[in-house]
């Protein structure tokens, strides 16, 4: 359903922003005139009321949202109600006037059908929490906290404070070894060190008052540097038997929800920490933000499985021999490891970054929330309404929901402020806000965005995308993007596509997001818009991609070269060396090496090699190198003959078994050795599974192992 089947109010927020309905009608095809309110969240709120019985409703309002859904449920509505910023990402502008193009596109996408829903992933905590950290940081935080959570204890330094007069929650000591898991299911290893079991003192002070030394405080454990081997607090303690200083070394385990650990170093170092793990160590404000936080995650939650996998075409490994490893390196959370020839991915700990999808070279793992055909459906319907519009040079500026958003918003704020209607003046503090061509889109997280959705932008008609970043994004996610331009920006600009056409902005403020948007120049693109829809299929998209901007290119190109890591490329295969075992044929996840069943050759599809380089790892000859490139031409999507070999027949049969290559070099390997020594064994080498067994039993003079002396 497009926009015209829905209802849209407009406003123009008190004449900051210069609409032009007519245009928009037009741009839009609404196919009646469009409505200009300049005051709807306050004189003008009887016009949103009286919509509020149609079944689709869309306002062009993000700031008063909540005041127009407090409308909608007072009035019992059932409106599919909608909000976009048109405001902040378009109006308010230097260049507001000329935004009719890049508003229609912006209330485009609004109007597109919510994706569909995807499989969740369950968490349930009960408020078990640990706090781990020096003992008076945290045994105050367990006190102010055991009211609204069961709270237990581990002291991994004594520094002052006191244990409570109410053994009111559990208290351990000792060296914290491991903590893993995920919010509801942490397990904590600890080793416990000091003479003093916390768990069988009763806190009756008779090794306080014994030591002679005050080597023990009311924390109840032993400062061994005061401690003279006296050993009256052992006498003290008596039957109790709390202080055993012959005690060895014990290991401990213990389950929780919640952890919170106070320690100078987390236990957790992952770039992104799960949830339910908080870790403020010791800044006193943080370790109050990290202690309400605390408090909200008991219950049971869940959010979307955000990922597909698919083992059949995984490039990790294959038997046993090393090859991609590209979503282990990327992950922030630590959620996917190597698990024999595949990965393995902990639901739980995925925080839906969708890193591991942009680096897969194979499409094995796919970013399903949201995924790329919803988000390419985006891109689709703003180009073809920005373009249709009259708008030129389109700028798709990806950004996250959260800081991401923050940032572009605050561009269109500083061009708005004293301002009347938006023109920018020059004032300190005052911008430019977004320039008309740059239209934001919000993504769940920029990590996801990889080379088939940024080649799929410049094909429906941007001229470039930008990605937005606050800096918080951990240096693997960052180096991922680069790398996914390169590649991207090697392409267009070999076929004649020249300017820069993605840019990663890293961006404190707003002000730095402005200059960096302002400064950069419209590259060129493509001539025709392609029809095509993002697949969730990588490759299919990448296929579609290249075959449009091939076909669309200024410069056209038979071959692209390209950098060491590229997902594209050929194998070179050393022919004196290579004995057609056909390994690599095993090996290969993508079936870019396959058989043949007429002669012993080795074929070869350049279009489906991802040059993970599992093919030249197996190769047991060292003969397959690896050689990144780009193919444009039909060869590309073509089977070609990398080697072939003259069949080696049996010696007996005469039916084909291998390749002469193969069985001269085995038999030059094993002339000589002590189990090949007679004429009859190696003559067998020659011959086909089933004549050597035949073989072996015709022959009954040849020696054994039951012929030496010694055996019975």
């Amino acid at each position: 359903m497009s926009i015209a089947d829905k209802t849209l109010k407009l406003c123009n927020c008190n004449n900051t922003i210069p609409l032009d309905a007519k245009a928009l009608a037009a741009a839009l095809k609404t196919g009646t005139p469009l409505t200009l309110y300049t005051e709807l969240c306050r004189k003008q709120a009887s016009a949103f009321q009286a919509a509020l019985s149609d079944s689709e409703l869309i306002v062009a309002c993000t700031q008063e949202a909540p005041l127009f859904s407090e409308l909608a449920q007072s009035a019992a509505s059932k409106a599919d109600l909608r909000f976009v910023n048109i405001r902040e990402a378009a109006g308010w502008s230097a260049e507001g006037k000329q935004a009719t193009p890049k508003i229609a596109a912006l209330l485009a996408m609004a109007a597109l059908p919510e994706p569909e829903p995807v499989p969740t992933v369950e968490y349930k905590s009960g408020g078990q929490l640990l706090v781990i950290g020096p003992s008076a940081a945290a045994l105050d935080w367990a006190q102010r906290l055991s009211g609204a959570l069961d709270v237990s204890v581990l002291i991994t330094k004594v520094e002052g404070g006191e244990l409570p007069l109410e053994r009111s929650f559990p208290v351990w000591t000792g060296r914290l070894a491991r903590v893993r898991g995920w919010l509801g299911a942490y397990e904590v290893e600890w080793t416990q060190e000091n003479a003093i079991d916390l768990e069988l003192c009763t806190r009756c002070n008779a090794c306080v008052e014994a030591c002679p030394e005050s080597a023990i405080d009311y924390t109840y454990q032993i400062d061994l540097a005061k401690c003279k081997a006296h050993r009256a607090c052992v006498a003290a303690c008596g039957a109790i038997g709390a202080v055993d200083f012959s005690r060895a070394e014990t290991a401990r385990r213990e389950n929780f929800d919640l952890v919170l650990d106070l320690s100078d170093e987390p236990a957790i170092r992952t770039p992104d920490l799960p949830q339910g793990y908080l870790a403020p160590a010791r800044d006193p404000l943080e370790q109050s933000l990290a202690a309400a936080k605390l408090a909200q995650l008991v219950g049971e939650f869940e959010k979307p499985r955000f990922f597909v996998y698919r083992e059949r075409i995984c490039a990790h490994s294959r038997n046993a021999q090393p090859g991609c490893n590209r979503c282990i390196d990327v992950c922030s959370t630590g959620a996917i490891s190597s698990d024999g020839d595949r990965v393995k991915i902990e639901t739980h700990l995925c925080a839906g970054c969708g890193g591991c999808s942009s680096v897969c070279p194979t499409g094995a793992m796919t970013h399903a929330y949201p995924r790329v055909s919803d988000l390419g459906m985006r891109l689709k319907s703003a180009l073809s309404v920005f373009r249709e519009a009259g708008g030129k040079d389109a700028c798709m500026v990806l950004h996250n929901t959260e800081d991401g958003r923050a940032l572009v918003q605050g561009v269109g704020r500083r061009a708005l402020r004293g301002v009347p209607g938006g023109v920018a003046r020059h004032r300190p503090g005052q911008g430019k806000g977004l320039p008309a061509r740059a239209i934001p889109i919000e993504v769940f997280h920029i990590a996801s965005i990889g080379m088939d959705t940024l080649l799929g932008a410049v094909c429906y008609g941007a001229a470039q995308v930008a990605i937005v970043s606050s800096g918080n994004e951990p240096d693997a996610y960052a180096a991922a993007l680069r790398e996914q331009m390169g590649h991207a920006e090697t392409i267009l600009n070999a076929l004649g596509y020249s300017g820069k056409h993605f840019e990663l902005i890293v961006a404190g403020d707003a002000a730095a997001l402005e200059r960096a948007l302002w400064a950069f120049a419209p590259a060129r693109g493509v001539d025709k818009a392609a029809t095509f829809n993002l697949s969730n299929e990588k490759r299919t998209t990448l296929d579609f991609c290249i075959d449009h901007l091939a076909k669309h290119a200024p410069a056209p190109k038979e071959e692209v070269p390209l950098g060491k890591g590229a997902p594209f490329g050929a194998i070179t295969v050393n022919k004196q060396t290579c004995t057609m075992c056909k390994a690599c044929i095993g090996a290969c996840p993508a079936s870019a090496l396959i058989d043949s069943q007429e002669t012993p050759s080795l074929h070869f599809i350049e279009r489906n090699c991802v040059q993970c380089g599992l093919c030249a790892n197996t190769c047991p000859e060292d003969a397959i190198a690896l050689a990144p490139r780009l193919l444009l031409t039909a060869q590309a999507k073509a089977s070609v003959i990398l080697n072939e070999a003259e069949p080696f027949n049996c010696v007996r049969c005469g039916k084909p078994y291998g390749t002469r290559q193969m069985v001269e070099n085995m038999l030059g390997k094993l002339t000589g050795h002590s189990m090949f020594a007679g004429e009859g064994a190696l003559r067998r080498l020659q011959m086909c599974a089933d004549c050597r067994v035949v073989d072996m039993m015709e022959n009954k003079g040849e020696s054994s192992v039951f012929d030496y002396t010694g055996r019975k």
